[in-house]
């Protein structure tokens, strides 16, 4: 790839953009369809509750162990490549899914899908900012936070709509669906992804000084960081929410799936609202700053038993909806942190992994909380903590890339 060509680009080309974010929204529904479904698999596959645990969080393996790994390899090999083969990988594991009659073979499936979530959640941002034109990709990328809470929220609304023509291989199939319509999508809009395209043989040497010039970069972890925190209350959310509205409340599914989708979806005219006050030139720390601080207090208040339970519950949404102003900020931050195109990759990779330790350490601390102290109110201190963690980093995130001058 020819640095510096991908800012030449005179227009931004929107059906492109979407055929990106459709991708990440397909391979997101794979992160929430278990969550929602554990009941049906479990009666349905004989899973104990803590097989059902290890299935759930089993796409976060490669999330954890190797994002860095799926960023660099973008950066060498080309973001449409990896964003398309993300996708088959996806639907490998779909389909293996389905046709699977024990754990281990339910697990490897799971594990299959958790490389292609992780090859297109580092992938599509390349291919975001390949058909964007400069003054629209703080937005553009700002805009790709809607992705995950996307798909979680259409596989929550698709769960009772579908449960009852196919169990929870019906809501498989879906996601199968979207994956197809992605992958095509991205497939057919390939041309404004040219500059997208793997480096040339005589640059690839430089291939790790690219990635090493990334991670040494404090803005860069300091942001992932604060991206951990924001993970751990937002699936906090994710966890809590229906189980308590359930087991505390005795709603049956359609409710407690309404609600939750609600809650989560609320994240997306947050992380909207996000893109475009960045594109106006506010600064993301004092975005960042903001969306911790909000979401700490309202984090509070879900977690009050002497507020009726519809604040408490509008609490949630509003956590999710305030805290839509981090995942845009943190993800647009590539405009900031990568100095060529080739680095946009290493970025996101970088940022998911220390992100998704937030995801995958927030809900067994909150149960281990829970059982230790007898209610789930009193597991308050781990989201507000994180919470006001974020603040902090925020603060110095605001701090950092002041340094950086009028770079974007």
């Amino acid at each position: 790839m020819k640095e510096g060509v991908q800012q030449e680009r005179a227009v931004t080309h929107w059906l492109a953009v979407a055929a990106a974010l459709l991708c990440g929204i397909a391979v997101a529904t794979n992160v929430g369809k278990v969550s929602i479904m554990i009941s049906a698999l479990r009666e349905d596959m004989g899973l104990s509750l803590v097989q059902a645990g290890w299935l759930s969080s089993a796409i976060n393996v490669f999330a954890v162990c190797a994002a860095v790994v799926f960023g660099f390899s973008a950066d060498r090999i080309g973001g449409l490549r990896l964003c398309l083969a993300g996708i088959g990988l996806s639907l490998a594991g779909g389909a293996a899914s389905l046709v699977a009659e024990s754990f281990p073979l339910l697990l490897v499936a799971r594990a299959i899908e958790g490389a292609g979530y992780m090859a297109v959640a580092v992938s599509a941002p390349i291919l975001l900012s390949a058909a964007s034109r400069l003054e629209d990709r703080r937005f553009v990328l700002g805009v790709w936070g809607t992705y995950m809470p996307g798909g979680i929220g259409l596989v929550m609304i698709a769960a009772p709509l579908l449960q009852g023509l196919g169990g929870w291989r019906a809501i498989w199939g879906f996601a199968i669906a979207l994956l197809l319509a992605g992958g095509v999508s991205a497939w057919l809009q390939r041309r404004h992804y040219r500059f997208a395209e793997a480096p040339d043989e005589s640059r690839e040497e430089s291939a790790l000084a690219v990635a090493r010039e990334v991670m040494r970069q404090p803005l860069a972890w300091t942001l992932g960081l604060l991206f951990a925190t924001w993970a751990l209350q937002h699936f906090t959310l994710i966890v809590w929410l229906p189980t308590f509205l359930r087991e505390q409340r005795g709603l049956d599914m359609h409710w407690v799936a309404a609600l939750s989708c609600i809650m989560v979806l609320a994240n997306v005219p947050g992380n909207v609202i996000g893109g475009s006050l960045l594109r106006r030139g506010v600064a993301r720390g004092k975005l960042l700053v903001l969306g911790s601080s909000l979401s700490g207090l309202f984090m509070y208040a879900a977690f009050s038993p002497g507020l009726p339970d519809g604040v408490r519950y509008l609490a949630c949404v509003a956590v999710s909806f305030v805290g839509g102003l981090i995942p845009s900020s943190v993800l647009s931050a590539s405009t900031v942190i990568a100095r060529t195109s080739r680095q946009i990759g290493t970025f996101q990779g970088l940022s998911l992994q220390i992100s998704n330790l937030g995801q995958l350490l927030g809900p067994p601390l909150i149960a281990a909380l829970v059982a230790s102290r007898g209610s789930w109110e009193a597991a308050v201190s781990l989201p507000v903590g994180a919470a006001m963690l974020g603040v902090l980093l925020g603060a110095a995130a605001w701090r950092l890339e002041k340094g950086y001058g009028a770079r974007r």
